[in-house]
């Protein structure tokens, strides 16, 4: 099923490049993705947008959506869309504030809620999000609940190069069964010489309850608009937990 979210958040962050007002950053990208899961492969492409802009006051708009393809050695190919919707408010070098959000988890519809904070240092960005989510008919007419915990920490080298490294924690519960998942994930982000575009490359491994342990790649390349990296951290387009 396709998200609902989807439609507003990918489409704003897709159009808006060569249209959208001065003080509006973000970015589109498309990657390359890779797992392992127990010598169970996957392949895949992901396309996704981010748009922040100023909407009244000290409070910012976000729009960010990714559809991604993937075929995995077991179940073959499918398709998954997520689009989320963010407003925060900025209060001096902090950034707080919530979001809505819809994607497809297993072939239903998950709708989420959550809040996000960002605290900004000369030279780095700290990023921490809570969010529960359901999942609505998705086995045996039960739904589903999901939380999840995040954080990340991102440092500048310089100007153009960006290393992250984030932790996150996600809980999943259907008829009674819970799972708990842990993750952790490794970055790096690289504006070429000036120019709009970057270049990025992350490691996550993922240690599931059932014991089946992942290991994935993203490599890719983006298009920046209205900033560089660290501008577009500050300016609310950088929630890439």
């Amino acid at each position: 099923m396709k998200t609902v979210f989807f439609a507003s958040a990918a489409v704003a962050a897709l159009i808006a490049a060569p249209a959208v007002a001065q003080e509006t950053v973000g970015s589109v990208g498309v990657a390359y993705n890779y797992a392992d899961a127990e010598g169970i492969e996957s392949n895949g492409v992901t396309v996704d947008g981010i748009v922040a802009t100023p909407a009244f006051g000290d409070w910012t708009v976000t729009f960010k959506g990714a559809g991604s393809y993937v075929d995995t050695d077991i179940v073959g190919d499918d398709t998954t869309l997520a689009g989320q919707v963010f407003l925060t408010k900025k209060l001096d070098t902090v950034r707080v504030g919530g979001f809505v959000g819809s994607s497809d988890v297993l072939g239903a519809t998950m709708t989420e809620v959550g809040a996000v904070a960002q605290k900004y240092f000369d030279r780095v960005t700290l990023t921490g999000a809570v969010s529960y989510g359901n999942v609505n008919n998705l086995y045996a007419g039960a739904d589903a609940d999901v939380w999840n915990v995040q954080a990340e920490a991102a440092y500048y080298a310089t100007p153009a190069l960006r290393l992250a490294a984030g932790v996150a924690y996600n809980n999943f519960d259907v008829l009674g069964a819970d799972a708990d998942n842990y993750a952790a994930k490794i970055g790096a982000e690289y504006q070429i010489a000036q120019s709009p575009y970057s270049v990025f490359a992350s490691y996550t491994y993922v240690d599931a309850d059932n014991g089946i342990e992942t290991d994935g790649v993203n490599i890719g390349v983006r298009y920046n608009f209205g900033g560089g990296l660290q501008a577009r951290d500050q300016a609310g387009a950088g929630f890439g937990l």
